[in-house]
C-alpha cells in the first residue's frame, strides 16, 4: 500500500559535488544510464546532437563544456526513487551549488585520482559539513595515471577530518587498471573498457585467498591486491552506517566514470546507505517528512528553460506531505493562496507534468515572478524554512544596453535574472546605470550571453570602481532612513527593494560601520546561515 511513510522511505535526494574536470558530468550521465533515464551517454566533446550532455542543457554549457547551472534529474532504480541534483563545478557558479545543498539529504563527492582534493572540492565539502550532509566519495579516473590509493585516502582523512573506509580496492592504475575488489561484498569486479553502462564484470571468488585471483589477474597483480587490500582493511575502520549518516565517515569507491566502472556499486550504495528525506527545521518547529500536511521551499529559480516561452520555473524541495496536482498552497511570504496546476518533474532541460510528489521530491512550479528563492509553501501553516543563502557579490560592474532604446528591456531582463539568483542586481538611487554583482568573473560572460540571446538586448559591462556591497538594516526604520539619506550616493536597491550600501573601498565600508553602529551591514540575506558559519 502506498503511504507517505513508504514513499518517503524509498526516496534518495542527493547532489554531486566536485572541482571542475573531476568527471562529475560524466558520472551523472552514467548514473542516469543505470537508472534507465537515458539510453545512450552523451560525450561533452562529441559531435552534433551527442554533444548535448543531459545535465548541461544551456547553450553556453554545451559550447564551453562546463556546467554553469544546477539541474535536476529524477529516475527509479532498485526499488528507490532518486532525485539527482547536478551542480556547477566551476567556483564562479558556487552560489548555485550552495543553494542546491540546502535541498539534498546526501552528496557524492567526486575526486580526480591524479589530483586529489582541490580547492573547490574543499569549499563544497565545508558547506556539506555546515549542514551535516553525509558524503560518499567516488575517486574517479583510475584508468589513467593516479596517485597512490593510501595517499588519496589519507588526504581525505587529514584535510577534511573524516573517517574513511574503502568500499572497494583498485587493482592497478592507468593502463594496468583491471578493476576493483569489492571489500564489502567480497567480490572481484573487473572492468570492461566500454563507454556504455555494461562496464562491470563480476567474477565470483571466495575471498582474497581464492586461487582464482591469480588466474584472473595474474600472479603479481593478485599478490599486490592481497597485500594492499588487507592493509586497507586493517588500517581503516569498518563501515558504520550511522557514522556515515552523521557526516563523520565517508565510504570511498574507486572507479572510472568514463568506462562506467564502479558506477553501479555507487548507485547500489546510495540506495542501501544514503538517508531518506530528513526532518527540516523551520523558524517555529521541526517539520517531519511523514506529516500529512504538505510543505516545501524554493531553492532555485530558472528563467527561459524553454526558449520558446518566457517562463520562470521555481524549483521546490518537498519537505512533508503528499502533494497532488491542482492543490492550493499558502505562499507564506505574501500570505496568498497559490493554485499549483502544472507542476513538473525534470530530466535536466526536459520536463513533464507530474500528478503528485512526495517528501524529498523536487518539483518545478511555472510562475511569472510570484515565487522567489527561499520562499516557503505550506497547506496553511505560518512557518518558514531557513538557510537558503544570498551572498554579497565579490565583483561589481555597471551594465548598459548597447542600444539606448532597449534600456527598459534591460531592466526587465536584469530583474528576472536577479530572481533566479544568478547575480545581484542593484539600482543606484543616483544615476541611470544598473550595477551587477557576481561571485566570479565568468558569470559576467554568462550574463552577457543570456541577456543577448534570451532577451534580445545586447549589453556591455564596464568597471564600476566599487569594492563590495552590503545589505543594510536597522531595528529602527527612522534610523535606517537617516543613514540612507546621509549616504544617498552610495545607496542602491536590490531587485526586492531592499537597501544596499555600495562601498568604494575597504576604508569606505569600515568608516560606514564605525560611524553608524546601529546599522547592520550584512554579507548575506540569511542571517541564520551566517551565524552558524561564524560559530
Amino acid at each position: 500500500m502506498t503511504t507517505i511513510q513508504t514513499e518517503t522511505a524509498r526516496r534518495r535526494t542527493f547532489a554531486i559535488i566536485s572541482h571542475p574536470d573531476a568527471g562529475k558530468t560524466t558520472l551523472t550521465e552514467k548514473l542516469l544510464l543505470f537508472g534507465g533515464a537515458i539510453q545512450a551517454a552523451g560525450a561533452v566533446r562529441a559531435r552534433g546532437e551527442q554533444r548535448r550532455t543531459r545535465s548541461d542543457w544551456m547553450k553556453m554549457e554545451r559550447e564551453r563544456g562546463i556546467s554553469v547551472s544546477a539541474s535536476v534529474m529524477t529516475f527509479d532504480y532498485g526499488g528507490h526513487a532518486f532525485n539527482l541534483l547536478d551542480t556547477p563545478g566551476h567556483e564562479d557558479f558556487s552560489e548555485d551549488t550552495y543553494r542546491v545543498l540546502t535541498a539534498v539529504d546526501s552528496a557524492v563527492m567526486v575526486i580526480d585520482a591524479a589530483r586529489g582534493i582541490e580547492p573547490q572540492t574543499r569549499k563544497l565539502f565545508e558547506v556539506c559539513r555546515l549542514r551535516d550532509v553525509p558524503i560518499i566519495t567516488f575517486i574517479n579516473k583510475m584508468d589513467r595515471e593516479a596517485r597512490d590509493p593510501f595517499e588519496l585516502m589519507d588526504e581525505i582523512e587529514q584535510d577534511l577530518a573524516l573517517d574513511v573506509t574503502p568500499a572497494n580496492w583498485p587493482i592497478g592504475m592507468g593502463r594496468d587498471f583491471q578493476g576493483c575488489y569489492d571489500l564489502m561484498g567480497d567480490r572481484l569486479v573487473l572492468m570492461e573498457r566500454t563507454k556504455d553502462k555494461q562496464g562491470d564484470r563480476i567474477a565470483e571468488v571466495k575471498g582474497l585467498e581464492d586461487a582464482q585471483l591469480d588466474r584472473l589477474l595474474g600472479e603479481a597483480p593478485a599478490a599486490e591486491l592481497r597485500e594492499t587490500a588487507e592493509m586497507a582493511r586493517g588500517l581503516c575502520p569498518a563501515f558504520d552506517r550511522q557514522a556515515y549518516r552523521d557526516g563523520t565517515m565517508t565510504p570511498v569507491f574507486f572507479g572510472s566514470a568514463l568506462n562506467a566502472f564502479g558506477v553501479q556499486d555507487l548507485l547500489d550504495a546510495l540506495g542501501a546507505f544514503a538517508p531518506p528525506p530528513r526532518p527540516l527545521q523551520s523558524d517555529v518547529r521541526m517539520v517531519q517528512p511523514e506529516e500529512d500536511k504538505v510543505s516545501g521551499f524554493v531553492f532555485k529559480i530558472q528563467a527561459n528553460m524553454d526558449p520558446k516561452h518566457r517562463d520562470r520555473v521555481a524549483f521546490v524541495r518537498m519537505v512533508s506531505g503528499h502533494f497532488k496536482r491542482g492543490q492550493r498552497l499558502k505562499h507564506v511570504r505574501t500570505g496568498k493562496s497559490l493554485a499549483v496546476s502544472n507542476p513538473v518533474m525534470f530530466l535536466a532541460g526536459d520536463r513533464a507534468t507530474t500528478e503528485e510528489a512526495w517528501p524529498g521530491d523536487i518539483i518545478g512550479i511555472p510562475n511569472h515572478g510570484q515565487l522567489s528563492i527561499g520562499d516557503t509553501l505550506t497547506e496553511g501553516e505560518d512557518l518558514r524554512f531557513r538557510g537558503v543563502p544570498s551572498f554579497a557579490p565579490e565583483l561589481l560592474q555597471r551594465v548598459r544596453a548597447t542600444d539606448p532604446m532597449r534600456a527598459k528591456h534591460l531592466g526587465a531582463a536584469l530583474q528576472q535574472l536577479a530572481e533566479e539568483g544568478v547575480a545581484r542586481v542593484f539600482k543606484p538611487r543616483f544615476g541611470a546605470d544598473w550595477v551587477v554583482g557576481v561571485l566570479g568573473a565568468l558569470q559576467f560572460d554568462v550574463l552577457q550571453e543570456r541577456i543577448s540571446s534570451e532577451y534580445n538586448v545586447p549589453v556591455r559591462f564596464e568597471p564600476a570602481e566599487l569594492y563590495t556591497a552590503r545589505w543594510v538594516s536597522a531595528d529602527s526604520h527612522a534610523e535606517l532612513k537617516k543613514f540612507c539619506d546621509a549616504n544617498n550616493t552610495a545607496i542602491a536597491d536590490d531587485h526586492e527593494g531592499d537597501p544596499v550600501y555600495l562601498a568604494r573601498n575597504a576604508w569606505h565600508l569600515d568608516r560606514g560601520q564605525k560611524d553608524w553602529p546601529q546599522i547592520r551591514f550584512t554579507a548575506t540575506k540569511d542571517p541564520g546561515v551566517a551565524e552558524k558559519a561564524a560559530a
